[in-house]
């Protein structure tokens, strides 16, 4: 008799070895999966690798095909024969497999007119477009009585109406074949009696011919009213038609007014929005103009002026169309003589062609009714030497008799200054009053006497 060894161990003493277990995981490791060159230790492969190798291979519980850890994610959304997709016209679900069979024949699937070459219409309203496509092909409803014209939806109703007469003499003709058919059946019928040939007389047919002549006279007559009575469908489909094309004649040119009259309050609109634009604009350029005087106005009597473009400017003064500029306006005190310059490019007076001349402007400001007039004030005009050695200064005292420095009625009075003020020489090569294209002008009011 077979007896069990008895084991010395006792299952309540047994503890695990740590010791062991730390150089076990210690032990060196390297991942089996074909394709992957991963080594480290067992720990570090069963906490950081194991499951995650992207070279293990799984089984895809959708299709049960065997596919790498890595491209799990790229064979569910792509490749997966079973997996599930929306049709992204009806939002159905089907599967992957099933999905081009679906487009076959769902509803919502888009579809293009041929004719008309409209996209993206839907299966199930396509027969309809097909029917109201005005670039779709129709043959004539007249068909039926032999009209063989074929053209566009959207042409026959030009069609049927130009082609009222011939329409009228084909059903004509059918009627008239109807009626010689029934004539030339009657005829043929009573050429059926028979002549006796030997007496010379005629007899009349027999009571089967009769009933014979009778039977072919019920069938044409029913004939010809199934003819008539499609005669009459057509007739009454046409009515159907031009009431149809009446009330949507009606609608179209109901719909027509209103939209007339829609343009037309919108282009009134229009018109008044571009005369509030053209209004904003202006007040624009003149809040623009106003903030740039602003910024270059003087209180004090001196006012320095920067003058780019030099050359185009004075080209434009050769050739007479921009001859003079003048300065933004500059004021001897905050409620002082409101003053500016006006410089000629290409001279005027004695200067022209050979100097360019500065004038100087008294002009109209808010507050000349509390001022002295005549103005008086000594003026003296600059023209700076950008190196900042010799400057071109002009000076004079206003003549208090000219009406140039009297209380201005207009916006300013005559200029008056110095028609020679500089040699359009001294600004020719390297001149130290033109660099960079641009001079630079300054005017000093003697303020003494305010």
């Amino acid at each position: 008799m077979y007896e069990e060894p008895i084991s010395i161990l006792n299952s309540s003493e047994v503890f695990p070895d740590n010791a062991a277990g730390r150089e076990i995981a210690s032990l060196p490791a390297r991942c089996l999966n074909e394709g992957c060159s991963w080594t480290g230790s067992i720990k570090q492969y069963e906490t950081q690798h194991e499951g995650r190798c992207e070279f293990e291979r799984i089984t895809c519980e959708a299709c049960n095909t065997t596919i790498l850890l890595s491209e799990k994610d790229r064979h569910s959304e792509r490749e997966c024969e079973a997996r599930t997709l929306n049709c992204k016209y009806c939002k159905m679900t089907f599967n992957f497999k099933d999905i081009k069979a679906h487009d076959e024949i769902c509803l919502k699937f888009p579809l293009q007119c041929k004719d008309c070459g409209k996209k993206k219409i839907p299966r199930e309203k396509f027969n309809d477009h097909i029917k109201s496509c005005a670039k779709s092909k129709a043959a004539c409803p007249f068909s039926e009585v032999g009209c063989k014209f074929v053209t566009e939806n959207g042409k026959l109703g030009d069609h049927e109406h130009s082609s009222t007469m011939e329409h009228l003499r084909l059903l004509l003709h059918m009627v008239l074949s109807m009626a010689r058919t029934q004539a030339t059946d009657a005829t043929a019928i009573a050429d059926e009696w028979q002549e006796d040939s030997g007496l010379g007389l005629y007899r009349a047919p027999e009571e089967g011919a009769t009933a014979g002549i009778c039977a072919v006279a019920s069938v044409h007559s029913v004939s010809l009213e199934k003819k008539v009575t499609a005669l009459e469908n057509i007739v009454c489909v046409l009515n159907r038609e031009v009431e149809r094309s009446s009330v949507t004649l009606e609608a179209f040119a109901h719909q027509h007014r209103l939209d007339q009259e829609k343009i037309e309050s919108l282009a009134v609109k229009v018109t008044q929005l571009e005369r509030t634009v053209g209004i904003r604009d202006l007040q624009l350029l003149e809040t623009e103009q106003l903030v740039r005087e602003l910024q270059l106005c003087t209180y004090d009597g001196i006012f320095v002026w920067k003058i780019d473009n030099f050359s185009r400017r004075r080209q434009e003064a050769v050739a007479g169309r921009t001859p003079a500029m003048f300065s933004p306006a500059f004021y001897s005190s905050k409620y002082g003589y409101k003053m500016c310059l006006r410089l000629y490019f290409n001279g005027d007076g004695t200067g022209r062609g050979t100097h360019l001349s500065l004038f100087f402007v008294v002009m109209r400001g808010k507050y000349d009714a509390l001022l002295k007039w005549p103005f008086s004030q000594k003026v003296t005009l600059m023209l700076l030497d950008q190196n900042n050695r010799e400057h071109i200064i002009d000076a004079f005292r206003p003549d208090v008799t000219s009406s140039s420095f009297q209380q201005p009625i207009s916006e300013m009075n005559i200029a008056s200054g110095c028609p020679l003020f500089c040699p359009l020489a001294k600004l020719a090569g390297k001149s130290p009053y033109l660099k960079d294209d641009t001079i630079f002008i300054k005017a000093i009011v003697d303020l003494t006497g305010l």
